[in-house]
């Protein structure tokens, strides 16, 4: 808790596109339960981190971050809700878009779009956006002000949490499966606030040998 009594503010920045992003957020949801925090939500885009790089990335993956792939329509959709609806939609329009793109398989489709908004009582025609430029200075400003934080040569989550003299310290991550839960899910907390205080320190990293566990 902030020293005036408030929730301490964590800032995350989400691709719906991404599982690890998806492991993390639902990490610190859990966080909330458990410590006296609260989540902002923003969005970043992996097609827009990487479209001055697509010739470098699998070819599969290069062709869902050009223009019309299929990582562009759920960021797109959800910042035209933010835009039309307020910030206060984007945690639970994330929920809902994980839940189906990633729990239930469902990947990105316009059905799985369309039954996120309708999840969370969102109008219909907000999937109109998922081909629309409409918003894209809005995206790509929201995408800016997060990996200006964080740096160039990292991918999503992206969050920002208070520091040494309240100063917000941004990081990659923490990428981890599954969720941690309860206690385990504060203890992880606890040690991202520690790393976060210390002057310095920049990076903990290991190769992941499993994948996103959705359970």
């Amino acid at each position: 808790m902030s020293e005036n009594g408030s929730k301490t503010p964590v800032d995350f920045w989400f691709d719906p596109l991404c599982p690890w992003a998806w492991m993390t957020s639902r990490w610190m949801l859990e966080v909330e339960k458990v410590r006296d925090v609260e989540v902002r939500w923003h969005v970043m885009s992996l097609a827009v981190l990487n479209e001055d790089k697509l010739d470098e990335l699998p070819e599969q993956y290069a062709e869902n971050m050009r223009p019309g792939g299929k990582s562009w329509g759920p960021v797109r959709v959800a910042i035209a809700a933010r835009e039309l609806h307020g910030e206060e939609v984007l945690g639970k329009l994330y929920t809902a878009l994980g839940t189906r793109i990633h729990n239930r398989g469902q990947g990105v489709t316009d059905e799985s779009i369309a039954g996120a908004l309708a999840d969370v009582g969102l109008p219909a025609d907000l999937i109109e956006y998922a081909r629309k430029d409409t918003y894209d200075a809005e995206l790509r400003a929201s995408h800016k002000e997060g990996i200006d934080k964080v740096g160039q040569d990292v991918g999503t989550p992206v969050i920002a949490v208070p520091g040494a003299d309240g100063e917000q310290i941004a990081f990659f991550g923490p990428v981890v499966t599954p969720a941690p839960k309860g206690e385990a899910a504060a203890k992880l907390w606890d040690g991202t606030l520690l790393v976060a205080s210390t002057p310095g320190f920049y990076e903990i990293k290991r190769t992941r040998t499993a994948g996103p566990d959705f359970a």
